[in-house]
């Protein structure tokens, strides 16, 4: 397993408090650099995620590392479910997300609960569909969190996770890694109190066991009928998995 990447170096704190306390120091600028860095392109990458769901019809779904809460909006709007429930370490995102759920008078369908994506506070079997959107590069345990995903998800269910990959094909592997490394950390400097934040980005992404490699781990935790989609010359890719 690649090593273990941690947003602050010089603290002594576990990734999972690093993380939660980084996004709480984020929070408040999150959304808009995500589609400033993407382009607009992550709302794209977003819809293709949900609608690998389409023919699944899910009832509830819980979206895990949800943040803001934009996957869990967008699965709202493209599948209708009865109730969407988000799970997120960071106290600070959940209250913008939040902030939006009332705005847009979605209480009765969306909630969202502080909670560690590797200790779901969830019954087995409980969800028709899981979802994660650039969350699990995040985890402490990778396979840990996988498994506990598995657990909830209802037999038959199926798992939608949505992240960043590494491109393989000139020129965009050197672009890609270019902006990733240069431009990201400093427009994050720009906009954001955490100067850290957008230097662990990349760190994170160049970390994690994209591609074949992921796909493998999500059929070791016991996922049936796995895939894998990248999207954007591999910019980022879509997982998907079957209890």
């Amino acid at each position: 397993m690649s090593k273990t990447v941690r947003p602050y170096q010089d603290s002594d704190a576990t990734k999972k408090e690093q993380v939660a306390s980084m996004f709480n120091n984020i929070s408040g600028t999150y959304d808009f650099l995500n589609h400033f860095l993407s382009m607009g392109i992550d709302r794209i990458w977003r819809k293709k995620a949900i609608k690998e769901l389409l023919g699944d019809k899910p009832s509830y779904i819980l979206d895990v590392a949800t943040g803001t809460g934009d996957f869990a909006f967008e699965a709202i709007k493209i599948l209708k479910p009865r109730k969407v429930v988000g799970v997120d370490i960071s106290a600070g995102m959940l209250g913008i997300a939040d902030q939006k759920i009332v705005k847009r008078k979605m209480q009765d369908v969306f909630e969202v609960r502080l909670g560690d994506s590797e200790k779901l506070l969830f019954d087995n079997d409980s969800f028709d569909a899981v979802t994660v959107a650039f969350g699990v590069r995040n985890f402490e345990d990778l396979e840990k969190g996988l498994s506990d995903m598995l657990r909830v998800l209802k037999p038959g269910g199926k798992a939608v996770i949505l992240e960043f990959s590494k491109p393989k094909v000139f020129p965009v592997k050197q672009g890609y890694n270019f902006y990733f490394k240069y431009i990201t950390p400093a427009i994050g400097r720009i906009f954001s109190k955490d100067r850290s934040a957008y230097t662990y980005l990349p760190e994170s992404v160049a970390s994690f066991p994209d591609g074949a490699s992921f796909d493998t781990l999500m059929q070791k935790v016991g996922f049936k009928n796995t895939k894998y989609r990248p999207l954007t010359f591999g910019i980022c890719s879509i997982y998907t998995g079957i209890k």
